[in-house]
């Protein structure tokens, strides 16, 4: 599986060896275009003095770009690819990342449990003071409300209570 290579020479004949050179390159990056070889356009170019080249590569519906100058079209070229597989590992990072976020599944490889880090937010209601009431108005006030439980000061003793729906129906009274 290698990396299709197309190059371009402006003021500068393409070598054998330079196409040996960036293929060689290519080659180290092999591991990270595993699953599908990617297109390179090279362009190489030499202007006054300096060496310029640019290379555009074309990997599943991505594309990377990278260009260097330098005094040498070796030292060019392997800082051009240099910046490629910077890029190419980022961007493969980035895959494997949303891959593994996306596949989470609860058991892992000895069948624990992933724990999700969220710490659940304290969320502060304020109730408003109101009349003793018997358990019994308690019960009619908490079918009346949306709340699943009423919190309230029983008018028998003065002591505060929680009434709640039980899932069988009926209702479920806590008292001090």
């Amino acid at each position: 599986m290698g990396v299709k290579i197309d190059f371009t020479g402006r003021h500068i004949e393409v070598t054998d060896a330079l196409k040996k050179h960036a293929a060689g390159q290519f080659e180290r990056l092999g591991p990270l275009f595993d699953s599908k070889p990617p297109k390179a356009n090279v362009t190489i170019e030499v202007e006054r003095g300096r060496h310029r080249s640019e290379i555009v590569v074309h990997w599943r519906n991505e594309t990377l770009s990278a260009t260097s100058i330098d005094a040498d079209m070796y030292q060019s070229l392997s800082k051009s690819v240099a910046k490629i597989e910077k890029q190419a590992r980022k961007l493969k990072d980035k895959v494997i990342d949303k891959s593994h976020r996306a596949r989470r599944s609860p058991g892992g490889p000895k069948g624990d449990s992933v724990v999700p880090t969220r710490t659940p937010k304290i969320v502060v209601t304020k109730m408003k003071a109101q009349k003793p009431i018997t358990a019994q108005e308690a019960a009619m006030a908490l079918d009346e409300g949306k709340e699943p439980f009423l919190l309230f000061r029983d008018s028998d003793g003065g002591d505060i209570a929680l009434i709640y729906k039980r899932p069988d129906g009926n209702y479920g009274l806590i008292q001090p």
